[in-house]
């Protein structure tokens, strides 16, 4: 059962895997801040330094303001692609393999 967003206080990463990415960006409308599309065609997760992260399975934090709209990346991502884990247990909590 997912939780809904913003419930409870854990720590939060999220990643992107690219095999299923179809680049439509949507996520990259929704939370600038944590995801951009790179030259590939591909979405991708930044670094709070606005770095983009570009390797496999590379994780960041879910910043708690932009909790809901990375929620919101996750259920309407086309491609089922951004994975929304809780670090402590590492149980994915939205996305394709949410329990």
């Amino acid at each position: 059962m997912q939780q809904e967003a913003g419930a409870g206080v854990e720590t939060l990463e999220v990643w992107i895997d690219q095999d299923l990415c179809t680049g439509d960006g949507i996520c990259a409308q929704y939370a600038p801040e944590v995801f951009e599309l790179d030259i590939d065609g591909l979405a991708y997760v930044k670094s709070a330094q606005d770095e983009l992260l570009q390797a496999k399975g590379a994780t960041v934090p879910v910043p708690l303001p932009l909790l809901t709209d990375v929620v919101d990346s996750a259920r309407e991502c086309p491609g089922e692609c951004i994975h929304v884990r809780r670090v402590s247990d590492r149980v994915e909590v939205y996305g394709p393999d949410a329990e």
